[in-house]
């Protein structure tokens, strides 16, 4: 039987990095002599494509420029601010302990997203990282499907910060896990369905006892049980 796996968003889920994405997304404007957009407005659009994000702040004929400053700036600083979320380290060992294979399904191009999770310390705690990388952005499902296929393993729950992970998931197939300490609030959270909001990570292994799983066994049953 294949393990079965949990998949995390990174930025808003597991690290705190919106800061440094809204510095260096704000900073490309100057850059390039351009007025930046509001704080609070970039930070509600995390989550999308770099270039869409873009394109609703600036012409579209300055948004590849302002992209690739922003890529080249955020590589020299994006652990700056950065940081894991209180108890990710120790969430994450706790599920590998309990069975569950790991990945990250992120927005971020896989190398960039590599160099986070390294610059943070979680790349021993986790099995696979898979960017979005020329395929379909979430809310499709794409990505996490990529990471599940690299783990040779069930998914079981998606773990993520805004609507286009809940999307993601339960496009996958996943039940979701939606945590209020990153990029979208709690009524914008509900709003897409999720089996769970949270205010932090802390409730994800009691979601996971009610699930009735642990490494792949059905406790309810003693047998063991397929993807759900």
């Amino acid at each position: 039987m294949s393990r079965p796996a949990i998949v995390f968003d990174l930025d808003g889920t597991l690290v705190d990095s919106l800061p440094d994405i809204v510095f260096s997304f704000r900073w490309s404007f100057g850059a390039l002599g351009l007025e930046a957009p509001p704080e609070a407005a970039v930070r509600a659009q995390v989550g999308l494509p770099l270039e869409a994000m873009y394109a609703l702040f600036a012409p579209l004929a300055a948004v590849r420029d302002l992209a690739a400053g922003y890529r080249r700036h955020y590589a020299e600083h994006l652990a700056n601010r950065s940081r894991p979320f209180p108890g990710v380290e120790v969430l994450l060992g706790a599920l590998r302990e309990r069975g569950y294979a790991l990945a990250v399904a992120t927005t971020k191009q896989t190398p960039m997203a590599l160099r986070l999770v390294t610059a943070m310390g979680l790349d021993d705690a986790l099995d696979h990282v898979q960017g979005t990388d020329g395929f379909a952005h979430k809310p499709a499902p794409d990505v996490i499907e990529r990471a599940l296929v690299a783990l040779g393993a069930d998914g079981r729950w998606m773990v993520g910060d805004t609507t286009h992970d809940v999307g993601a998931g339960k496009a996958a197939g996943l039940r979701t896990y939606a945590v209020t300490w990153g990029t979208h609030d709690a009524v914008r959270l509900r709003a897409a369905g999720p089996d769970v909001v949270a205010s932090d990570l802390s409730g994800l292994l009691p979601a996971l006892d009610r699930d009735g799983t642990v490494g792949g066994e059905d406790h309810r049953t003693g047998k063991g049980e397929s993807a759900g």
